[in-house]
């Protein structure tokens, strides 16, 4: 029954109302007990089961700028009641980040007792009379404990709260976390800096569309604040703050007055970063890029070693490599607010090195010198460099620990050069450099651990059996921790190791612990962990996580790519792995790997002719991937192309291409034959034969008795 003024409900006297919402009537309200002025929200049509959500949600919070729950009764609520004025823009900055930081404090207590807001915009933000920010009605709360899969929408299917500051992924009716409250935060903060929304049409469709398409109008607001506001407005939720935490962080940098300036730490309220583009090889002999390569390498892994400063990995660095770009363009592409660049000329034993420290923001050079020596100074090169950057940035640099043999350290450099080309020929002669770098100096734990990596991606890349180069692997890297205990990538090869090839899951968790502690963590270590040990144990999410944070210092690295989408197709969201992978391959159309990972997701979404082409095109830029053989033998079974599915299968018959067999074997209905084929897998240590535990393929055979020996002898039932 409606509420009019001068009801009573219980011990509350009706006064006037206040406002209405989709879920019920406000009133101000007097408590005859307490004789104090209250809020009331009474229930309005049939939801009592989400007005009872909402009651807990709100009680379980206590906090200065989000609105007091007293007291539930049969079909209302009662609540601090608030003197204030709805938040409006365009404020001042200084405003606007002060009611924020307000916000986000609220929203970071509510999310910290698992509770989302899901409908946060500036009619749920009171702002009272001293500037303080409170946070109205949680009635759109969802528990993320709750099991309810069906928590993003109401009864009838009508996608709960406020279109024009919901995510895109709430717009979808999908399953939401802390950055769908961290989406609809940075529209209200559009708002609160533009005067108007981030996100218009003339109709709720065309808000829709432009939530899930559009880009806001540009924002009229310091740089910073442009990056903070993009950064919670991204569409991919992967792609935002990972939580409402890391954005406070961000907002008091900015409180701070932090600022630009030639020499300073900060810069747009965000730790100081630097990218180390590849040296320019200026000498006669181009065979001589390999140095160039290896000594922006080296300088990058010293300046990584500088606590409070991000440094882009190798992968991402060097993809600038002859490419004519501004400075600013490749700073604004990694991320960074520093870019360091140099050449190389070396003639004989002589060689001079030139280097600059760029200011990204304006293209100013902070710092620059140019240094004639002989080869034998190269060590000291590469510490002054360090030296000046880190004075430049006001940081400390931690003296490195190396090897005093420049031959042997050349010989490692080229390794290093080759090793990443991921070819048979390259990895070839990587091995023989680093081999070559050993004979010079017994002691010299980074070629050990190359060596170490070298046979690991044998296996990893189908190139030798597991079983020939775990053992060699795993020497390797145990030589090197003997001399360096904590080289992580040393230390990250014998976790797979241990995982993929010894099944001793505990030794491999200890293993990428100790990897992982290093700081700052290697994005490599990153990848190796979720593909290793977390996606065996169906932790999608973490892997995902992973993922984010190891491109956060190494944006351009296909691998670290192809480890998301990947993450994505172990949490079945095949759709969102086939979109990721074809924004990858803007980055590289010729990974083989990505065009694999999205040809797995094309077949499980049901896109088998996408996926002929994607499985075709992976077997075209990498012949020996024969698992590929597998996967489109039965996409083409799958399409009802029996001849070119059986041309395939003779080349996995051919090839003892156990995993891929089976691949093809469950397609075609022959279970007999598939669970032999994983068997061989097994017998062979195919190194990925562990992740079956997500795999789609054969998820309808787990209760067979012969998949949980074979996860029971992997030591995964």
């Amino acid at each position: 029954m409606p509420l009019s003024a001068g009801d009573k409900l219980g011990p509350y006297e009706i006064l006037a109302p206040i406002g209405s919402g989709g879920m019920g009537d406000v009133w101000r309200a007097r408590d005859t007990r307490l004789y104090r002025i209250v809020a009331i929200k009474q229930l309005k049509g049939q939801h009592s089961a989400r007005f009872e959500q909402e009651a807990r949600a709100i009680a379980a919070l206590n906090h200065p700028n989000i609105c007091t729950l007293y007291d539930v009764g049969p079909d209302f609520l009662v609540m601090e009641y608030v003197e204030g004025r709805p938040l409006r823009g365009p404020l001042r900055v200084e405003d606007a980040v002060k009611l924020a930081l307000q916000i986000a404090a609220a929203l970071e207590e509510a999310h910290g007792r698992g509770i989302l807001h899901r409908d946060l915009k500036p009619g749920n933000i009171l702002v009272t009379g001293k500037g303080a920010a409170k946070l109205l009605d949680f009635g759109l709360a969802k528990l993320m404990t709750d099991s309810d899969a069906d928590a993003t929408k109401t009864a009838e299917g009508t996608v709960l709260g406020t279109t024009a500051y919901m995510a895109p992924e709430q717009a979808k009716g999908l399953p939401l976390d802390e950055r769908s409250d961290i989406f609809s935060f940075g529209a209200v903060l559009y708002e609160m800096l533009s005067g108007h929304r981030a996100f218009c049409g003339d109709s709720t469709a065309q808000v829709l569309s432009a939530v899930l398409r559009d880009d806001p109008p540009p924002l009229h607001a310091p740089v910073e604040l442009q990056r903070v506001v993009g950064k919670c407005l991204a569409k991919q939720p992967l792609d935002r703050f990972s939580s409402v935490g890391e954005l406070r962080v961000a907002l008091e940098k900015i409180a701070e007055g932090a600022h630009i300036h030639a020499g300073t730490a900060k810069s747009a309220g965000h730790p100081p970063s630097i990218a180390v583009l590849p040296f320019t090889n200026m000498s006669a002999d181009k065979e001589n890029e390999y140095f160039s390569d290896g000594l922006a390498e080296e300088i990058l892994n010293l300046l990584a070693n500088i606590p409070g400063l991000k440094v882009i990995a190798r992968t991402s660095s060097f993809a600038f490599r002859g490419k004519e770009q501004d400075i600013r363009k490749i700073a604004e592409t990694l991320g960074v607010s520093h870019v360091l660049e140099g050449s190389v000329r070396r003639a004989g034993n002589r060689l001079r090195v030139t280097a600059q420290l760029i200011h990204a923001a304006d293209g100013a050079h902070l710092w620059s010198e140019r240094y004639d020596r002989d080869m034998t100074d190269v060590f000291a090169i590469q510490d002054e460099i360090g030296q000046a950057i880190s004075e430049a940035l006001k940081l400390r640099l931690a003296p490195p620990a190396r090897t005093a043999n420049i031959e042997a350290f050349q010989s490692y450099l080229k390794g290093q050069y080759y090793r990443v080309h991921y070819t048979a020929e390259s990895l070839a002669k990587a091995k023989g450099f680093f081999e070559q770098a050993l004979a010079l100096e017994p002691n010299y734990a980074p070629a050990y651990s190359g060596l170490a990596g070298y046979y690991y991606v044998l296996a990893a890349l189908g190139m030798k059996p597991a079983g020939n180069v775990a053992p060699l692997a795993k020497s390797a890297a145990e030589k090197a921790l003997a001399i360096d205990p904590a080289n992580s990538e040393a230390r990250s090869v014998l976790a797979i190791v241990a995982a993929a090839y010894d099944y001793d899951w505990k030794a491999a968790y200890a293993h990428f612990r100790q990897a992982m502690a290093a700081e700052p963590v290697s994005p490599t270590v990153r990848y190796r962990y979720l593909l290793y040990y977390l996606l065996p144990f169906g932790r999608a999410a973490d892997a995902i996580e992973q993922s984010r944070l190891a491109l956060e210092t190494d944006p351009l690295s296909m691998i670290l790519h192809n480890g998301m989408a990947l993450s994505m197709f172990a949490a079945k969201q095949y759709r969102e792995a086939i979109d990721y992978a074809r924004r990858a391959l803007e980055i590289d159309p010729d990974f083989y790997l990505i065009w694999f990972t999205m040809g797995l997701a094309q077949i499980h979404a049901g896109f088998i002719q996408e996926a002929i082409t994607s499985l075709k095109r992976v077997l075209e830029l990498a012949p020996w991937w024969y698992i590929g053989a597998g996967y489109l033998a039965a996409a083409y079974f799958q399409a009802g192309d029996r001849e070119s599915s059986q041309k395939w299968v003779r080349e996995l018959v051919s090839h003892r291409q156990a995993f891929g067999a089976a691949v093809y074997y469950q397609a075609a209905g022959e279970l007999d034959a598939m669970f032999e084929a994983l068997d061989l897998a097994y017998q062979q240590r195919y190194v990925h034969l562990p992740n079956i535990q997500y795999h789609a393929f054969f998820g309808p055979y787990r209760s067979d008795p012969r998949f949980q020996n074979l996860l029971e002898r992997m030591r995964l039932a």
